[in-house]
């Protein structure tokens, strides 16, 4: 892989509204930034999201490390 390249993991609940928005906004992101990214939505239900530990939805990792949301309790 790219050392420049981005690996962004998105997380969201079965019933997140926020799907269209939130790959508007890393597109936009990605394009400002100039960098490449491998970008993969995940639709998780709850059980999913605390075997993962996720603190919401959605919850955005880039290169493995949470970026979104942080110090938030619940998957929703």
């Amino acid at each position: 892989m790219n050392k420049n390249r981005l690996k962004i993991d998105c997380y969201l609940s079965l019933t997140c509204l926020s799907e269209e928005d939130l790959k508007t906004n890393i597109k936009l992101a990605i394009e400002k930034e100039q960098r490449e990214a491998e970008i993969k939505i995940h639709r998780i239900n709850n059980d999913e999201a605390l075997s993962l530990k996720l603190s919401g939805s959605p919850s955005i990792f880039i290169n493995g490390k949470e970026l979104q949301p942080l110090n938030m309790a619940g998957f929703s």
